[in-house]
């Protein structure tokens, strides 16, 4: 069977960590999100993938290659303009075999339910049951006896619970059926979606089978990462492959990656992974559901839960985090502290591309981009967004949705504490809005509660 996946997307809603990275490459349980999905439709008899790259391209094609390392066959296309998941499937008409799957980049099943939709004989559809469907952004199923009868336009609604699930079952009977979508209102180019064009087999009479999920994952916002963590974070097989120290405590489940160090006194309690070349502590405290990338320094003192952080980060001493992703090459000074509740126990606020955002969590830190750089003592209140490569200054609190400030400072500032090191960039200037950053806070200057 083969599989073409639609890899193209920045995925904007996943700024700032989608800034150097594409959505497919972000971490999940110490794995690129796209190297979960090869698995599961390996382990579902998938042998063959095409893959549709566009944003950052060459980090997805030179992390996987041809598939050899994970025994699949791999060839991609490119989507140069991203104009629909109906067009990024057209960028592969080519390398398309007679019947195929399609799956979003951005989503996981589990293999027993990839087999049954693989098993129809016709073209079918996954189909994941929710509990509130957002006609503005999901594609709303009327299913009858395992047939699909209608899909609900964007914007409206169905008396159903059932949505697509970023998974069909096709054969190149598609293609013909999306050169037939017009373009959409007002677009001065074609953007076409692939359901449209299955709304539009649909409409000549094609029978298409619907597949209820067993389990479902879809990686849309940040603070999904955490909740697949949870999911996707026992370490398998990958054990202890580097140095433990006299002193140190692994309890659980604890991977440990090549050349990396833990150092004594440290206490690290599973589901954790750690990767390559990491130096880890002295005296630091490590818990589930953590993620860790490769040659990433934890310093002493520190306290980190629940959070992913990415490869190339230093965490200095006596800092905390929870809750949180922490994108690559990022620092944090030390005595920075990340909280990650509120004291009304509400729900955290957050913020997708600058607006906010409600999170169904209780718990949520902050989302640093890449190269972030705080001050030392700085605090960041929950939810906090911090743009990639902003440059902080000592003893900030940060919250709202924090933009990094282009403004040089006039003479070189102390930044993460060690000595001797400067800094030739500045964080935020302190301007008084209610969502930046404040170097000397008071009453005044107080956050909104919401």
């Amino acid at each position: 069977m083969q599989a073409i996946i639609l890899a193209a997307g920045e995925g904007e809603r996943m700024r700032p960590l989608t800034s150097s990275l594409p959505k497919v490459m972000l971490p999940i349980g110490g794995k690129p999100l796209l190297e979960h999905l090869l698995a599961r439709a390996k382990e579902a008899e998938v042998e063959k993938f095409v893959i549709v790259v566009g944003h950052q391209k060459e980090m997805v094609t030179d992390h996987f290659g041809d598939g050899s390392d994970l025994n699949v066959a791999i060839e991609y296309v490119v989507q140069e303009e991203r104009l629909g998941t109906g067009h990024a499937l057209e960028m592969a008409e080519k390398l398309a075999v007679d019947r195929f799957l399609v799956m979003n980049g951005d989503v996981l099943c589990d293999a027993d339910s990839l087999k049954r939709v693989i098993e129809n004989d016709g073209p079918a559809v996954a189909a994941v049951r929710v509990q509130d469907p957002d006609p503005e952004t999901d594609w709303i199923l009327e299913v009858e006896d395992g047939v699909l009868k209608s899909v609900a336009d964007k914007g409206k609604s169905l008396p159903s619970h059932l949505i697509c699930a970023g998974i069909c079952l096709l054969d190149k009977k598609i293609f013909e059926s999306l050169r037939k979508v017009p373009a959409l209102d007002g677009e001065e180019k074609e953007e076409r979606d692939l359901m449209t064009g299955l709304k539009s087999l649909l409409a000549e009479g094609l029978q298409i089978g619907v597949v209820e999920l067993e389990s479902w994952i879809e990686i849309v916002l940040p603070w999904d990462i955490l909740k697949a963590n949870e999911t996707l974070m026992p370490p398998d097989t990958r054990g202890i492959l580097g140095e433990v120290e006299g002193g140190a405590t692994l309890s659980s489940e604890v991977a440990v990656g090549k050349e990396t160090v833990i150092r004594s006194g440290s206490y690290v309690t599973g589901p954790v992974v750690i990767g390559d070349g990491c130096d880890i502590g002295p005296n630091c405290f490590i818990k589930g559901h953590t993620s860790i990338g490769d040659d990433v320094r934890i310093g002493n003192g520190v306290v980190i839960e629940n959070s992913t952080i990415m490869d190339r980060t230093e965490i200095s001493h006596l800092c905390y985090v929870g809750d949180s992703l922490i994108g690559p090459g990022a620092s944090l000074g030390a005595g920075t502290i990340v909280a990650n509740r509120r004291h009304d126990e509400k729900d955290v606020r957050s913020y997708v591309n600058g607006t906010k955002a409600e999170t169904g969590r209780r718990a949520l830190g902050a989302i640093l981009g890449e190269g972030v750089k705080t001050g030392v003592g700085t605090i960041v209140y929950p939810g906090t967004v911090i743009e990639a490569s902003r440059w902080g200054r000592p003893g900030e609190i940060l919250w709202g949705d924090v933009l990094a400030e282009k403004t040089e400072p006039e003479e070189a500032i102390e930044g993460n504490g060690k000595v001797g090191e400067t800094s030739d960039k500045a964080g935020a200037e302190d301007n008084g809005e209610t969502e930046s950053a404040t170097i000397e806070p008071s009453a005044s200057s107080k956050p909104e509660t919401t």
